[in-house]
């Protein structure tokens, strides 16, 4: 924000918290510095800056209120009960988890809000330490959460304000992306990737995007949800069914040797299959086929036939490009 803007919305706040009644326009605009350097015969562009310093202050917390006067002109104040926040007291387990939680952010765009939020804690005389569980030499914890896909903040936003939102997605099978209109609901950090939950309105259904295969910008789109958001979003189980991590059965496949460590991580049962190829019993659940077809010509698929079926059609859907 501009220092001029930064110093005008102050003096504004201060205004509205100073006084015992309402105040109008007129009375705030001959208070106010940097109202009486605007142009004083242009009323509509002042007008315009009032309204957007109003929303901007509201936006930023600030509770004002309008009241109309005997003679009808609007008045605004700012109660300070209102805008009063209770005292804040956190037990010492309270404020380290507070301090854990800052340290969660450090590598991502919300670095700066924590490190802020820390700051005034500590001085309303709360016992926030910068990293609670720090002794000489190492950390017993060390979290992170790492951000780095550019659809991160965007997205984030877009679930706090109840945005919809349209961006190119590309599948794991397919090889040029294609758009996608979601009313996003929230975000969450699996293994170390970042999915969102949302519902996708051309497929009139509920989905899952992973943040890394979103190619270009994001873009925010005006109106409201037309779905209805669920209390509990499940998306980590979502995400496990998806990819295969809730399984209804087996699958035998064949796998080059020196290849493929995340099947073989999952496997039930491996042994030497000859030719430089191993043959592994993998637990078999939806979105095993996409799974299987990242690993290209390393992995065959032996039982069971649909799920041979599935990564032949997923392997030549990606040959036609």
């Amino acid at each position: 924000m501009a220092i001029a803007k930064a110093e005008r919305l102050m003096n504004l706040a201060l205004c509205l918290l100073g006084t015992r009644r309402p105040l109008t326009k007129r009375e705030l605009r001959g208070s106010i510095e940097a109202y009486l350097q605007a142009d004083a015969a242009n009323d509509e562009a002042f007008n315009r800056m009032f309204e957007r310093d109003k929303d901007d202050l509201r936006e930023l917390g600030l509770i004002i209120e309008t009241v109309e006067g005997v003679d009808g002109e609007v008045g605004y104040l700012a109660r300070r009960d209102s805008n009063r926040l209770p005292p804040i007291t956190l037990d010492a387990e309270e404020a380290a988890a507070l301090g854990l939680a800052a340290k969660v952010w450090q590598q991502a765009r919300l670095a700066g809000a924590a490190s802020g939020a820390l700051q005034k804690l500590r001085a309303a005389g709360m016992p926030v330490a910068e990293d609670p569980y720090d002794t000489p030499g190492h950390s017993a914890l060390e979290p992170r959460i790492p951000v780095h896909e550019s659809a991160f903040e965007p997205l984030m936003l877009a679930c706090r304000d109840r945005r919809p939102v349209v961006f190119d997605y590309r599948k794991a099978n397919a090889a040029r992306p294609e758009q996608r209109q979601v009313e996003p609901w929230t975000l969450e950090c699996w293994r170390g990737h970042w999915y969102l939950a949302g519902w996708d309105r051309e497929r009139a259904a509920e989905r899952v995007f992973r943040l890394s295969r979103i190619t270009g910008r994001v873009r925010l789109r005006s109106g409201s949800f037309t779905a209805e958001v669920p209390d509990h979003v499940t998306v980590r189980e979502t995400v496990e069914t998806w990819a295969g991590e809730t399984a209804t059965g087996t699958a035998r496949i064949r796998l080059r040797s020196g290849h493929g460590y995340p099947l073989r991580a999952k496997a039930l049962s491996t042994r030497a299959a000859g030719d430089g190829w191993d043959e592994l019993e993998i637990p078999y659940g939806h979105g095993l086929d996409a799974w299987l077809v990242e690993f290209g010509p390393d992995v065959v698929v032996l039982a069971p036939d649909e799920l041979r079926a599935d990564v032949v059609d997923r392997l030549r859907a990606v040959a036609k490009g």
